[in-house]
């Protein structure tokens, strides 16, 4: 069948809003914040550089616009690795960007590494915006007015692209986030970012502080970018962030599988396959699955079986009725139906594959299917005792334990 044969065969209620999808058919840039945001987790190591190389191929494979690779303050191997990273970015169409405190001594380096690699980096400079955060620090309003001016006229001196990044956005007061958005803007920051450094936000609260941010960008004319960089102390990371970039935002900040400090941030590859679910990244994805392997396995961390779409229960079913439904499909030769029919993501566009197996809520057709699989004969007698050893079995059955109970 055909995709347009398919048409009638879903309906749609995530594009039935009064405003249309909402998606809203705006651009939408992508920040990779794994290389830096994602290595503050604790669990989390940092890689080594060949396995750095890797991802950012296979960010750039994605469409992922720009990458956080690191800190320059950080020490002599953070900007070693800085500087091979730059250049192998080079050839590429993704682009660096570092993270530097609101303090001309962080950003100094940056001129050194854009002067000797000959490629342009962004500074992603950040101070802390909330009343708690100030206190427990004991700054005063004014002299981060002071340091946030100083630092952002020091970028533009030294033509280095600049955005001005408030931590604890989602917990500050309005009049502070207005001075330091307008002192930023006014010193020549190109872009500035909205952060829910803690977790704290709902998506009302999203959408609120981000609709201030972007009516006072328009109140002071200026054309500059709005980033969003969440976290996922409450678990609402991905939806605020969507929540965000309906709001306004252009550019989202993610890591791979939301690695990163405390409870991790947005998962960047549930942010690409919701885009791409709602049409607004047409970009081929099936290598996502490839990149939240080498992630995984180049930061330390296992995958957990449940996670959505790219753990290993995502697609895998044991239950008779579902698995059933699916195996139908196969039969009629139609995978667009096989990757649907008990689905609300088609595993191939991700990289991934509908799997069968036999287990305790089983029936005949998950053994029929695994056996044929095997190119074993599915008699109703090998059927009958896998199915009796499945059903005296707390778990599914590996493929190797169906083909010796069939034998």
């Amino acid at each position: 069948m055909t995709d347009a044969a398919h048409d009638d065969l879903i309906y749609d209620w995530n594009g039935k809003q009064s405003d249309g999808s909402w998606t809203r058919g705006r651009e939408v840039m992508f920040d990779d914040e794994t290389l830096r945001d994602g290595l503050q987790s604790p669990s989390a190591r940092d890689p080594e550089l060949d396995k750095k190389i890797e991802l950012i191929h296979l960010m750039d494979d994605l469409g992922i616009h720009t990458a956080n690779i690191g800190l320059p303050g950080a020490g002599e191997r953070a900007r070693q690795h800085i500087e091979t990273l730059v250049r192998e970015m080079a050839d590429l169409t993704i682009t660096p960007n570092v993270a530097c405190r609101t303090m001309i001594g962080d950003i100094e380096p940056v001129v050194d590494l854009v002067q000797k690699t000959g490629q342009p980096i962004e500074v992603c400079a950040f101070i802390g915006s909330s009343p708690i955060r100030r206190f427990a620090e004991g700054w005063d309003m004014e002299n981060m007015i002071k340091l946030s001016r100083d630092a952002v006229e020091f970028c533009a001196k030294n033509d280095l692209p600049c955005m001005f990044v408030t931590e604890d956005t989602t917990r500050a007061h309005p009049d502070d986030v207005r001075a330091l958005y307008t002192t930023a803007i006014e010193a020549g920051a190109q872009r500035i970012c909205i952060c829910d450094t803690c977790g704290h936000a709902t998506p009302e609260g999203v959408a609120s502080l981000v609709g201030f941010v972007k009516d006072l960008v328009e109140e002071l004319g200026a054309d500059v970018g709005i980033d969003w960089h969440g976290h996922r102390d409450r678990n609402l990371g991905l939806i605020n962030t969507l929540t965000a970039y309906r709001a306004g935002a252009t550019r989202l900040h993610a890591t791979a599988l939301g690695v990163g400090e405390r409870a991790g941030n947005t998962e960047m590859d549930l942010l690409l396959v919701n885009f791409k679910l709602s049409g607004a990244v047409t970009r081929d994805m099936t290598r996502l699955a490839e990149y939240c392997q080498k992630a995984a396995d180049a930061i330390g961390l296992t995958i957990p079986h449940n996670y959505p779409v790219f753990g290993s229960d995502a697609f895998e079913t044991g239950t008779g009725v579902h698995a059933s439904a699916v195996i139908k499909a196969f039969n009629m030769d139609d995978e667009w139906l096989a990757n649907r029919v008990y689905s609300g993501v088609p595993a191939d566009i991700f990289g991934r594959e509908q799997t069968i197996k036999v287990g305790p809520m089983s029936g005949r057709s998950n053994v029929t299917w695994v056996l044929k699989k095997h190119g074993v004969e599915a008699t109703d007698e090998r059927v009958q005792k896998v199915l009796d050893l499945a059903k005296s079995t707390p778990h599914l059955l590996t493929d190797e334990e169906v083909l010796t109970a069939a034998k």
